[in-house]
């Protein structure tokens, strides 16, 4: 680990507010027992922040003139869920006297991914901590920064590689879309004018394409959301890796891990060794969370996970 990173520890907190885990947990499941989409919006959270200026809870910010991240238009997506799970967490964390306003939101996130994920089914594993939360959200700070649906394998390397991940933690990454949902915007060029030649993209499979044609009809209701997993779209599960190799990855970035030689060996390890995905996904988010992360003096410790202080 390097710089920053080499501050985070499991336990950070343990004479600060040694009951943080449980304390965010409690209000994690609480929220999931709600609702499921709890799990996939605030896991997505946890990846758009990091991917924008490190693990800092920028992406919880408000901004009075609309100009934060959560404002860009590949932001604006993430469910109000995800959003809630972090407030609901804070709430509780700081309804103990001994740990009000000692631990970060960005800490909190990061916590609450972990629980949201083992709630569905997931692995449970542990959380580094430590970091401080960032006083900096801009919407302009998104572009280029996030993995778009239509990215090759190149594109997808070379944007996880500048934040020190690999292609096996990408590729284990992407297994997140084993829970959660899609708009139709956002694939149907794959299903109604793929190329001049192929109105249906022919790495797609045509069942699924057909499927995929009547729930997302070509002038569609934009907030109509598809699972990204068509077969067990409530359980994080390797159900993902063995969609892919029956042409099912929703999004081209998605397929493209299957129909690229390069990639394809890894996903079929995952589609037949659940454990082995398991152990891979917990060291990608493990890695995931160190990016950029602030920690000492850096930033600061919110008491609104919305506002600076």
């Amino acid at each position: 680990m390097t710089g920053a990173s080499a501050q985070l520890r499991e336990d950070f907190y343990r004479s600060t507010c040694p009951n943080v885990e449980s304390l965010v947990r409690s209000a994690v499941t609480k929220k999931f027992t709600q609702t499921f989409v709890t799990a996939p919006a605030t896991l997505r959270l946890f990846f758009h922040d990091c991917f924008v200026r490190g693990c800092d809870a920028s992406v919880l910010l408000s901004s009075p003139n609309n100009r934060a991240e959560k404002d860009h238009p590949e932001d604006i997506s993430l469910a109000g869920d995800g959003f809630d799970t972090v407030v609901k967490a804070k709430e509780a964390v700081d309804s103990d006297p001994q740990c009000r306003n000692k631990v970060s939101c960005a800490d909190i996130l990061a916590l609450a991914t972990r629980d949201v994920v083992s709630l569905a089914g997931g692995p449970f594993y542990k959380v580094e901590l430590g970091r401080r939360d960032g006083r900096i959200s801009t919407i302009a700070s998104v572009q280029h920064k996030l993995p778009q649906p239509d990215f090759n394998l190149d594109q997808l390397n070379r944007m996880f590689s500048s934040h020190g991940l690999d292609q096996t933690d990408m590729i284990a990454l992407s297994g997140a879309h084993t829970i959660g949902f899609s708009h139709c915007s956002r694939f149907s060029k794959r299903i109604y004018n793929f190329s001049p030649r192929n109105r249906i993209d022919p790495t797609l499979n045509f069942n699924y394409a057909m499927q995929l044609r009547g729930m997302c009809p070509v002038r569609v209701d934009p907030r109509i959301a598809i699972d990204m997993d068509p077969t067990t779209p409530r359980i994080f599960d390797n159900a993902y890796y063995k969609n892919l190799q029956q042409g099912k990855g929703l999004f081209t970035s998605d397929q493209i891990l299957f129909t690229d030689g390069r990639s394809r060996d890894t996903v079929v390890r995952f589609a037949s060794d659940k454990e082995a995905f398991n152990r891979a996904f917990i060291s990608a988010i493990t890695k995931l969370g160190r990016v950029g992360v602030k920690t000492g003096n850096q930033g600061e410790i919110r008491r609104d996970c919305a506002l600076v202080n």
